[in-house]
């Protein structure tokens, strides 16, 4: 059965089973990889994505909770003005260390950032909780975030 959504801009159709989670569709029948499988439970955050620009766990979505709708991944966050203003903090501040939660963290950051443009620290805290980073770079995670919003210097 084919489902039509749009990705990173991008009309498509997915001939895929509707249960199938959004995360395959993204990177096995679509080939986008950036977007990590971490826990498969919507527990570790690696798999975020935005669904009409909400922050969503793809591990745990079916496709058919994105048909018709705008589904925006890592790989196509940069082509917004706040998602290349996150990406620009995360480089300038060396948050990755293995880098495998990151696009996760990316995305969530963003949504974040595109709901309240200036976070204080228990907001980045609340809104990056569910994001897990095995490596620990929770503070420049949070001085990125601080950054791109223009807050504080990361």
């Amino acid at each position: 059965m084919a489902t039509s959504l749009t990705v990173n801009g991008k009309k498509v159709s997915v001939d895929a089973d509707p249960s199938t989670p959004l995360l395959w569709v993204v990177r096995d029948t679509l080939g986008m990889t950036g977007t990590k499988f971490g826990c498969g439970m919507q527990l570790c955050g690696a798999c975020t994505v935005h669904l009409d620009g909400q922050p969503v766990r793809s591990c745990g979505t079916p496709l058919s909770a994105a048909a018709g709708k705008k589904v925006t991944t890592i790989e196509g966050i940069g082509a917004t003005e706040l998602g290349k203003k996150v990406q620009a903090a995360w480089r300038d501040l060396d948050v990755p260390q293995c880098g495998y939660c990151q696009s996760g963290q990316i995305m969530s950051a963003t949504a974040l950032l595109a709901s309240n443009p200036k976070p204080s620290d228990a907001d980045i805290d609340a809104a990056m909780d569910g994001n897990a980073c095995r490596c620990g770079t929770y503070p420049r995670i949070r001085a990125a975030i601080h950054k791109a919003a223009g807050t504080k210097e990361g």
